[in-house]
Formats: C-alpha cells, sequence, structure tokens
C-alpha cells in the first residue's frame, strides 16, 4: 500500500496545487457575489432584492452536483450560442473546467454567503454609521470604513464554515474533467485495485485543508474579538 501511494504522491502533489488554485479562485468570487447579494437585499430596489432572493433560493435549494453540471454544460450552450452571432461557422466553444467549476461553486457557496453577510451588515451599530454620516463621510466612505470591517468581524466564524465547503466542494469538480486529486484517486485506484487506500490519502488531504481553514479562522476571531475588548 505504501509503495503504491508513493509511486501515485506526485500525481496527488499537483491535485493537491490544482484544488488549492480552485479554492483560491472560487473564495474571491465568494466574497464578491456575497456582498453584491447582500447589498442588492438590503437595498431598497425592489428588482435587486428580487434577483438576489432568487439567486439564494435557488442556489441553496438545488443540488450542489446539479448545480455543477448545469452550469457547466450551460456555459457551453450559451458560450457557442454568442460566439456563432460573430462567427457562424464555430461549432463548440466551452469554459475550461478550472474556470467552470471555480465559477460553479462560488455561486453556490456564495448564495450562503449572502445571507451571512446580510445578517451581519443588520448586526452593525446604527448609530455608528449615522455618527460617519453626520461627520459628512460619503457613502462610499461609509461603507467601506465602518460597515465593511464590523461586518466581517460579525461574518467571520460563519464564513469559517463557508470556506470548508468551498474545499470540500471542490472534490464535485472532477465530474468535468478537472484533473485534481479526487481524479488522480479515481485514476490510482481504477488501476492498483486499492481504492480504500487511495480515497483515504484523499480523505487527509481534505481533513488538513479544512484544519487549517479553522485553525485560521479561530485565530481571526481572537484577534477581532481581542481588539474589540481593548477598544471597550
Amino acid at each position: 500500500m505504501f509503495e503504491e501511494l508513493w509511486r501515485w504522491s506526485g500525481a496527488f502533489m499537483q491535485g493537491t496545487l490544482v484544488i488549492l488554485l480552485v479554492f483560491l479562485v472560487s473564495l474571491v468570487l465568494t466574497v464578491i457575489w456575497g456582498l453584491l447579494g447582500a447589498s442588492a437585499k438590503l437595498s431598497g430596489n425592489r428588482a435587486a432584492k428580487a434577483a438576489a432572493n432568487a439567486y439564494t433560493v435557488v442556489f441553496r435549494g438545488t443540488p450542489e452536483f446539479l448545480l455543477l453540471l448545469l452550469i457547466y454544460f450551460g456555459s457551453a450552450v450559451t458560450l457557442t450560442a454568442l460566439v456563432k452571432l460573430v462567427w457562424p461557422q464555430t461549432r463548440f466553444v466551452d469554459l475550461s473546467p478550472f474556470w467552470a467549476g471555480a465559477f460553479a461553486i462560488s455561486l453556490i457557496v456564495g448564495a450562503a454567503a449572502t445571507e451571512t453577510f446580510r445578517g451581519a451588515f443588520l448586526g452593525v451599530d446604527r448609530g455608528q454609521v449615522e455618527a460617519a454620516q453626520a461627520l459628512g463621510l460619503r457613502r462610499l466612505q461609509v461603507f467601506f470604513l465602518i460597515r465593511l470591517p464590523q461586518m466581517w468581524r460579525l461574518a467571520l466564524p460563519s464564513f469559517g464554515n463557508h470556506m470548508n465547503s468551498l474545499v470540500k466542494d471542490t472534490a464535485l469538480i472532477s465530474v468535468i474533467g478537472l484533473q485534481e486529486i479526487m481524479f488522480t484517486a479515481d485514476m490510482a485506484a481504477s488501476t492498483n485495485s486499492m481504492p480504500f487506500a487511495m480515497y483515504f490519502a484523499v480523505a487527509l488531504i481534505y481533513l488538513g485543508f479544512t484544519t487549517i481553514i479553522t485553525l485560521g479562522t479561530g485565530h481571526l476571531e481572537r484577534r477581532a474579538n481581542h481588539f474589540m475588548t481593548v477598544s471597550r
């Protein structure tokens, strides 16, 4: 068993790097979708609020695996149709599994982040926002200097769970052809007939990712609460 694991160690390391890159890209996108969705839900614009509500209902109520397939194949159909408008001779255009997968899981987790950010924004002391406005700060200044930093502190515990979800959801992307660690484990298991050992190695890698995220989030929470205690 150990000989087989060593033989596939290079492939597992490459797959782990792919997972890390997917996670980082999808993390940035998740924050964007979450902030946009929360801002839309808290806005007075009915159309924006309705769109944000539809987004969270659909992406929180549909199986993640199904959403991944719909986004991957749907993006191919959409891109092909758009390109054919310019170059009619085009036969097929699609997103790479990397970008399609990162985009899909960011939308999935971003729906949950939307609700987390919305609740955190509501938890910001309204008096501080009014004081900032009274001092003459503009709307964007109030958002970036007052609301966003305090919202982030309140959202951090739940957002740590969202980051763990992002990491674990990367395991789904192998189904659309991305050569990450699940893809590698499938290949290894099919050649050496040792599926338990191969998948157990993958489980340890994912456990390592989630442990680092959990410890890092806990450290950030303690720092945020320490600063709050000092300020009091």
